[in-house]
């Protein structure tokens, strides 16, 4: 018969194990940084603004795209790889709306088919590149890099907040080498944030705060409610409220393989005259893998009082510049590590860790429906 010695220490259980026993009906498995990556989602592929008349070369999912505008201004997505000899397009010209190749000048249209080859007087029927679906929404493009037939644009995320007037917004972007998954993990678990965060989003008490997690179809939810406490100084100092006592409300959404977003809510127990008693901010982090240990982030901060003020906006940038430059830093840290070591690690899991592990769960599931 085997026995325990109750002196012995406990054995640390993996993310799959712990997990399991939080969720014992379905234990499933966990998205990493070797999963396949998800296609049969609406990425961004751009800010809006960088897509013109000018060819623009980007790797997204692990494909070369050329992105560029037509004289309309409609935006047109092709492999970035002539089918002759994969000359890269986006090293051509436009002619009009067509795509002209620097190589043999074969000219491609919006619609990837080649509408004339040089050297021929007759185009060959096989003389196409592939196209991808392609749509503008407020500051960003979106891209569809999976099935053709399931690229329904009332898929792609609602993010209205980016484009009203009556918010302020900031923003930045990040090229990263680390994986999307840890990066949703990261965005997520907000019990880091006293201490990669200690002079921005992170106080102590945030991170003993009561919190909730749940699931909305493939989406994961967490909330947390910090009560009678006193600001952080991101939101506290361009608000002039530093020297109040405040209820802190946060939730925090994995929406897609694409998109994370968080809505905090500040309200003053005792607004000074003539100021608000609440305070609305929405974060959006938006990223596309360029490959499994890569990827394009996009982020933007955005808050729901005194939209166009040139202080607050700067001091906004540069603090959530700083959050999101240690979030990048420790995941390139962490990512280099996890390829170069030559010892493998089953990393450990803890109860506060579950949102993360749900998320990557339905990114495990994702992959493997579209492996299948």
């Amino acid at each position: 018969m085997t026995t325990t010695n109750p002196e012995a220490p406990a054995r640390q259980r993996t993310d799959n194990e712990i997990f399991a026993a939080m969720e014992p009906q379905d234990s499933g498995s966990f998205a990493n940084n070797t999963t396949p990556l998800i296609r049969n989602c609406w990425y961004a592929c751009a800010r809006s603004t960088e897509i013109g008349r000018t060819p623009l070369a980007r790797k997204l999912l692990g494909v070369d795209v050329v992105l560029y505008r037509t004289l309309d201004g409609a935006p047109v997505a092709l492999r970035n790889r002539c089918p002759h000899r994969s000359f890269p397009l986006a090293k051509g010209k436009l002619v009009g709306d067509k795509l002209v190749c620097g190589y043999h000048g074969m000219e491609f249209g919006t619609d990837g088919v080649c509408a004339k080859l040089p050297a021929l007087a007759n185009v060959p029927a096989t003389a196409a590149v592939r196209t991808f679906p392609i749509a503008d929404r407020g500051p960003l493009t979106w891209i569809w890099m999976g099935a053709p037939d399931l690229a329904d644009e009332a898929l792609i995320p609602d993010t209205w907040w980016l484009s009203d007037p009556e918010w302020g917004t900031v923003s930045g972007d990040f090229h990263i080498n680390a994986d999307y998954v840890s990066m949703h993990e990261n965005l997520i678990d907000q019990t880091h944030f006293p201490f990669l965060h200690p002079n921005t989003v992170g106080t102590p008490e945030y991170a003993r705060s009561k919190l909730s997690a749940s699931t909305e179809g493939n989406q994961v939810v967490i909330r947390r409610e910090l009560l009678n406490s006193s600001p952080p100084g991101v939101y506290g100092k361009p608000a002039q409220i530093m020297d109040k006592r405040v209820d802190r409300t946060s939730e925090a959404r994995f929406v897609s393989p694409a998109l994370h977003t968080a809505y905090a809510r500040v309200r003053v127990h005792e607004p000074d005259e003539g100021k608000p008693a609440l305070y609305r901010y929405n974060i959006t982090h938006v990223f596309t893998p360029e490959t499994n240990d890569s990827m394009h982030y996009w982020w933007f901060n955005s808050r729901d009082y005194l939209p166009g003020d040139a202080d607050i906006d700067g001091f906004m940038l540069e603090a959530h510049t700083q959050a999101y430059s240690e979030d990048v830093e420790a995941l390139q840290w962490i990512n280099e590590v996890v390829r170069t070591d030559g010892e493998e690690q089953f990393d450990l899991s803890f109860a506060p860790d579950k949102p993360g592990l749900m998320a990557r769960r339905i990114m495990y599931r994702l992959a493997m429906a579209e492996a299948r």
